[in-house]
């Protein structure tokens, strides 16, 4: 009987710890922000998520309409900031952009996504 109690106490603590452990690191919000048309071309794409990301497995790159890069492709996780990731821009003209990103939250869960902004002016 001990054993029978013992295993649903094991059982039962894993149904509690079973959400947290199951978390992901998902984009909170972005700037230039999701689906958004700027006036000013940005000098840097910074994403904010929902965890704590691991910096040597997250990366983002961004993309003009034909698909060219216009990243400086130094993507981090600044100091200080473990939810936060950052990359350089080129200097943009007018025009539509994609953002792709791909991360590892610090318990090792990966996501991943893309959006799109507009760049008005020079």
């Amino acid at each position: 009987m001990k054993k029978i109690f013992a295993a649903l106490v094991v059982g039962a603590s894993f149904a509690f710890v079973s959400p947290a452990a199951s978390a992901h690191a998902f984009l909170d919000h972005a700037s230039p922000a999701v689906g958004s048309s700027v006036s000013a071309a940005p000098t840097i794409v910074t994403l904010w998520f929902t965890q704590d990301l691991e910096p040597a497995f997250s990366t983002v790159t961004v993309t003009d309409k034909a698909g060219q890069r216009v990243d400086l492709g130094n993507a981090l996780v600044p100091p200080g900031e473990p939810a936060e990731l950052q990359v350089g821009l080129k200097k943009l003209p007018k025009g539509t952009y994609t953002v792709q990103w791909r991360v590892v939250s610090v318990d090792t869960h990966n996501t991943q996504g893309h959006f799109t902004f507009d760049v008005r002016g020079g």
